[in-house]
């Protein structure tokens, strides 16, 4: 590809600054935007130049939108960031339901090579799962799955691993409160997830979470090649006598399950079992400009192939939830998000934090400056289709099209909620450059500029900063949307390939530690 050397981009005709899409420096005469300005400082990679003069308490537009309002005078080709920017209070017009896209023109043809379970849910890949019902029982978990490395797996090709869930929650809860709840249906979500083949579950015998309502609840049961169902091995340690002896009767077990979990074969499937769950973390002021929107354009193609793409996040989503409730499926649908967002003001209230303090130190060094500002860059990844639904945190998703999870912003949680949910793909959008992966769901990482991509290359899958160099964002999103059928028929990621993935299970835990 021909490169050429860009160096703003200018979103929006009511925009009042454009992005550097390189670093540039102090007194470079940008022409933009049918303007010329002399840059006051030099400019970072990322960050936002006021292409005019902005007076003090006006208001500061990215996308079009408001992003904030400035605290000072802004001249023309200054550096506009939190030195002279903030969020300020300004209204949210949600004008429900009144902007429904009409349906995406139909992808009938494409298909991906994952595991048909038998409870009819494709799965793209193929784990064996050891579940702690509580912190307490995570180290033997850990144990266990020890024991079955690659030499141990050698004779079963068909098993990607053996993975501990591990995690820090399970007791010190509300029996039945909403913590309880939530830790039940994200393990719950886990262990019948298509990409797990078999699970055992593992207890300490005392915890306030135990298994039993966690199986009752979950309505957990493994189901047979030829439709029988039946109770998983369920472990306690207490009842065992101790750490060794769980250790020992989990590894029989598993073995035990090893041949049959190894006999499943990749089929064609269609794309449209395909649920993706998007995420973006290290975002940086391009995330928004590049790998967002072309991931948007990915996800509205896997809707056209009746697929399902899932944003999450809601402190990521606050400051720009207007754009997705005007193109909610129903007014109903909107409200659930208007809901949860409402409840987060709420629940940030309650320890004395606002909302706008979510850009990281690292967003604002990459160029972002306040909540509304990343949001309306987060959005993007959602494409441009009507919003069909709005579940709760690790709720199961059923609908097809675009809908939104009920996420916190910090990506663990995140992910593990969109896996509990039954993703089976991750699309995971960066610009400083996040590392995650999260087993038993592959995660593509979508680089937001070339430098990045170029520095951290061993663990970024894409890079859209190609987008600042010439190429579109419907080529970018078409890139994407290749990869996840790439990778939903098996080929690995690079954080599979460095097998990260073990220690970011992360439930949301909301409410006091008892």
């Amino acid at each position: 590809m021909s490169r050429s050397l860009t160096d703003a981009v200018y979103l929006h005709p009511d925009d009042n600054i454009c992005v550097a899409a390189r670093n540039l420096e102090k007194g470079y005469d940008l022409k933009i935007a049918g303007t010329s300005v002399s840059l006051n400082q030099p400019i970072k990679l990322g960050h936002k130049i006021a292409i005019r003069e902005i007076a003090k308490g006006d208001k500061v537009y990215k996308y079009g939108q408001i992003i904030g309002a400035a605290t000072q005078a802004i001249k023309g080709g200054d550096h506009v960031h939190s030195h002279n920017l903030h969020q300020g209070d300004f209204v949210q017009d949600y004008a429900s339901s009144t902007a429904i896209p009409p349906p995406p023109t139909p992808i009938t043809d494409r298909t991906f090579l994952g595991y048909r379970r038998p409870s009819g849910k494709a799965g793209t890949r193929n784990y064996l799962a050891v579940i702690a019902s509580v912190n307490c029982s995570s180290t033997v978990c850990k144990y266990i799955a020890e024991r079955f490395d690659k030499s141990a797996l050698k004779n079963f090709p068909n098993i990607d691993g053996v993975i501990a869930v591990k995690h820090a929650g399970g007791c010190g809860l509300q029996y039945g409160g909403l913590q309880h709840e939530i830790l039940a249906r994200t393990l719950g979500g886990i262990a019948r997830h298509p990409n797990i083949g078999g699970y055992l579950l593992i207890g300490l015998g005392c915890e306030n979470a135990p298994t039993g309502y966690l199986m009752e609840s979950q309505g957990l049961l493994q189901i047979e090649g030829n439709g029988q169902r039946h109770l998983p091995p369920v472990l306690s340690m207490q009842d065992l006598g101790g750490t060794v002896k769980t250790v020992e009767e989990g590894v029989r077990l598993l073995a035990e399950m090893l041949p049959r979990a190894n006999d499943v074969k990749r089929v064609p499937i269609p794309a449209s079992e395909i649920i993706l769950g998007t995420n973006c973390g290290g975002s940086d002021g391009n995330s928004g400009v590049t790998c967002n929107p072309a991931l948007g354009v990915a996800s509205d193609m896997l809707v056209s192939a009746g697929g399902t793409t899932v944003l999450a996040e809601t402190t990521e989503i606050y400051g720009a939830e207007h754009l997705l409730t005007r193109r909610a499926r129903t007014p109903a649908v909107a409200d659930k998000l208007i809901e949860r967002i409402k409840w987060w003001i709420w629940h940030a209230g309650l320890y004395g934090v606002e909302l706008d303090n979510n850009p990281s130190v690292g967003n604002k060094e990459g160029g972002l400056t306040t909540i509304a500002e990343k949001s309306l860059g987060a959005v993007a990844k959602a494409g441009s289709t009507a919003m069909t639904e709005v579940y709760q945190y690790s709720e199961p998703i059923t609908a097809k099209g675009f809908v939104v999870m009920d996420t916190p912003g910090f990506d663990p949680p995140s992910v593990t909620g969109l896996m509990a949910g039954g993703c089976n793909v991750i699309c995971f959008t960066t610009g400083r450059g996040s590392c995650i992966g999260l087993k038993p769901t592959p995660s593509i990482k979508i680089a937001s500029n070339t430098p990045m991509y170029q520095r951290m290359v061993d663990d970024m899958d894409i890079n859209s900063g190609e987008i600042l160099h010439g190429q579109t964002l419907e080529a970018a999103g078409r890139e994407i949307f290749e990869k996840i059928l790439a990778v939903a028929s098996g080929e690995k990621t690079k954080s599979e390939i460095h097998g990260i993935g073990d220690e970011e299970f992360v439930p949301w835990q909301i409410g006091p530690t008892l």
